[in-house]
């Protein structure tokens, strides 16, 4: 539960791209609190990014606090915790401490679909994307489960763990376009809760507008045979 304030000045390092980063995005926004932007290319990482981030990964939250050293956070789920923590705003998470673990699982259930869709996006041929498209559409059938009657995970409250799925649902805007993957075929609670998610104003400002274009950009250089289908 939030129990802080703002703090004097935070910084989200991120990719135009990153999933990871977008949750963070949503969470930071949720709360309602200021933040900076800083984008970086992970292609030609900057020297100041490599000395900060100790797995050279984003996203990394830049905390100021008054008169103490920066403070910096690295991997989504830590910053998401801290955000919910320790800024002022509404809670993303349960107060249930049964319920608050059980919405971290899911989380990482997340963050496990995230690692499939990376087979999905990147696959060049039909083998390994249906492979890929298989462990997607089977998580999701997981999720379908354990989903009330929304809009949201948790019922009407936005949480967190909507942070981390409303990043997974955007890549399938594009997908969709490229072909059909039926990942999403019979599992009607999944599908309203995409639908809930991409009008939250929150997912909408969590990327730049020429996402799409940098998502497409990204399925050409990886050769992905999700652009074969298409043609």
């Amino acid at each position: 539960m939030s129990t802080g304030s703002h703090p004097a000045g935070l910084t989200l390092v991120s990719h135009h791209l990153c999933p990871y980063v977008q949750r963070a995005a949503i969470a930071l926004m949720e709360k309602g609190a200021p933040f900076e932007r800083r984008f970086i290319d992970l292609a030609a990482k900057p020297d100041w990014f490599t000395a900060l981030s100790p797995l050279g990964k984003v996203p990394l939250l830049l905390v100021e606090r008054m008169e103490q050293p920066q403070a910096v956070l690295f991997e989504s789920n830590v910053i998401c915790e801290f955000v919910e923590e320790a800024v002022k705003g509404p809670n993303l998470h349960p107060a249930d401490p049964l319920e608050r673990a059980r919405h971290r699982g899911w989380m990482e259930f997340g963050s496990a679909i995230l690692a499939d869709l990376w087979g999905l996006e990147t696959a060049t041929d039909a083998a390994g994307y249906e492979r890929a498209r298989a462990r997607v559409a089977d998580k999701f059938a997981r999720v379908e489960e354990v989903l009330g009657n929304g809009p949201y995970f948790a019922g009407e409250a936005f949480g967190l763990v909507d942070a981390v799925h409303a990043p997974i649902f955007r890549y399938f805007d594009l997908f969709d376009a490229l072909a059909d993957t039926a990942v999403f075929a019979g599992l009607p609670r999944v599908r309203a809760w995409r639908q809930a998610l991409s009008v939250r104003p929150s997912v909408r400002a969590a990327v730049t507008p020429d996402y799409p274009d940098r998502l497409r950009a990204f399925l050409v250089r990886h050769d992905a045979f999700l652009l074969k289908q298409a043609a």
